[in-house]
């Protein structure tokens, strides 16, 4: 099989430059912290019984301040299906948080996180530099994770990406 890497070739690892892994620990911080917060969210979402219940009420007040252009996408597929979407946000919040907290197909779970965040910023309908809404920010540190190579400082990714080059 022919993942871009010759034969006999070794592959660039973090952990075998000189202090690679050392100086990167910032990122290890932020992965981690962001893998802790999206699954405790995700986690307080699944074991709430009505959190379809609780998001149609949130989305329904926040109608009217959600961006124009995605309104009309809350009113006919959000909310008519909110129970699928309720499942796919907490279960999404959940995975994307587990896969931070090991650097697990982290670039993929850092898309994944933005597009997430991003959803709940068009909900909202939020000014970028709003004080009292942190979805920017949230948008900002998914996008710089899945930049770098968080999953590959301290993380499944480094050693796993030998055999599933995906994750290169």
């Amino acid at each position: 099989m022919d993942d871009g890497v010759q034969e006999g070739a070794m592959v660039d690892r973090i952990d075998t430059r000189p202090h690679g892994a050392v100086k990167h620990w910032p990122i290890v911080v932020l992965r981690v912290y962001a893998g802790l917060f999206f699954a405790w969210n995700g986690f307080g979402k699944i074991s709430r019984d009505n959190f379809a219940d609780g998001m149609e009420g949130f989305l329904n007040t926040q109608l009217a301040n959600s961006f124009t252009f995605y309104r009309p996408f809350i009113e006919s597929v959000v909310l008519p299906n909110k129970t699928m979407f309720a499942a796919m946000v907490a279960w999404g919040e959940l995975a994307v948080g587990l896969a931070m907290i090991v650097g697990l197909a982290t670039r993929y779970a850092a898309a994944v996180g933005a597009f997430l965040v991003l959803n709940f910023w068009f909900a909202k309908g939020a000014p970028v530099f709003a004080g009292t809404d942190h979805d920017v920010v949230w948008f900002v540190i998914f996008v710089v994770l899945g930049m770098v190579p968080a999953g590959k400082i301290a993380g499944l990714d480094d050693g796993l990406s030998d055999v599933l080059p995906f994750l290169r």
